[in-house]
């Protein structure tokens, strides 16, 4: 099937004019008429019956035209597309976000790259860590934020962009909502709300209640349900330090400060970057995330990237020896990098 006797098929359903849809497709009539005859062959039967001045669709041409008419809207589509991709009126960037990882952290980055980078298509891909690494490796995804991923491939480099601490969230009617901190046996006699595909209920799981199983109440695929249900009493739910959650709900931290992790940017290794891609990595990994830990998540876009942070080391197979991190040098901007000495 040529996407050139579809157009020729529309044309005639169109004008109901071999003549007519002729002109309309810039061809001779007998060409127009081959067209849709091979068509018509290629679909095993007789799209539209013409008899001297009257033309209509057989009832074939009727069942497929619905699905002819997305197939050549698709295909156009596409093409504008890549005309745009061409001519740098696109700027695609596909980012992976692990479910225990708010997109609030990428909304700033975002807006900058936007001031600088034209045309900037962002889409955001959420996955559990381990299969945004493949869709890395895949091509599906440029980047991805993630929390713990375990036996990360040489191909992936891999930087740690801040540590959080985990705290608990609950109606202020909630029991426990005056503690001023939350312990491991409190947690032991309570009902959890259980955020689907999140690393946080299995660690809980495997660090303290080995032997037990652990009270999961509701279940969602998504955050702010959980926040709603953890606000109507309905239990209470674990969440990083960054995450931002709504005013009727209150945070109390972890007694002892018994869960942390490490918020890391992946991005696969020997990839030319896109102009997009490369603001992205470079405002990510300069950017003061102490602000963002600070308000909750609530941090207002920055004016740039100039920025003092915490230095982010890159540790996939070039990963330095611990007692060396931070001695990347903080003269970078959005053109360039100085790496570390």
């Amino acid at each position: 099937m040529e996407l050139h006797q579809v157009r020729y098929f529309l044309a005639v359903a169109s004008t109901l004019n071999f003549t007519r849809a002729a002109e309309q497709c810039n061809v001779t009539q007998p060409a127009l008429t081959k067209g849709v005859q091979k068509l018509e062959q290629e679909l095993g039967g007789q799209l539209i019956y013409r008899e001297r001045q009257l033309t209509q669709l057989t009832d074939l041409g009727k069942e497929v035209l619905p699905m002819l008419e997305r197939t050549f809207a698709s295909a156009e589509a596409v093409r504008r597309r890549a005309q745009e991709f061409q001519r740098k009126e696109v700027a695609p960037l596909s980012i992976g976000i692990a479910p225990s990882i708010s997109a609030s952290l990428v909304l700033d980055p975002i807006a900058e790259i936007a001031k600088c980078v034209s045309g900037l298509h962002v889409e955001l891909r959420e996955g559990a860590a381990e299969k945004l690494v493949d869709l890395l490796l895949e091509g599906e995804i440029n980047a991805a934020m993630v929390g713990d991923v375990r036996d990360v491939p040489a191909r992936i480099d891999d930087w740690s962009l801040f540590e959080e601490r985990y705290a608990v969230l609950l109606a202020p009617t909630h029991k426990l909502a005056n503690r001023p901190s939350i312990s491991i046996d409190e947690l032991r006699e309570t009902i959890l709300l259980e955020r689907a595909g999140c690393d946080i209920t299995p660690k809980l799981q495997r660090s303290y209640f080995p032997g037990e199983p652990l009270h999961l109440g509701h279940c969602s695929g998504h955050d702010l349900h959980l926040q709603h249900m953890a606000a109507a009493g309905f239990g209470l739910m674990l969440a990083p330090e960054h995450m931002p959650h709504l005013p009727t709900l209150k945070t109390i931290p972890l007694e002892g400060d018994l869960f942390s992790r490490e918020v890391r940017l992946l991005a696969v290794q020997g990839r030319r970057y896109s102009p997009a891609l490369d603001a992205f990595v470079k405002f990510v990994r300069l950017r003061d995330w102490s602000v963002i830990l600070r308000t909750g998540g609530r941090a207002q876009a920055s004016s740039g990237v100039r920025v003092a942070i915490r230095a982010p080391q890159c540790t996939s197979r070039h990963r330095a020896p611990k007692e060396k991190r931070g001695t990347m040098t903080r003269q970078a901007t959005m053109t360039g990098w100085q790496e570390p000495v």
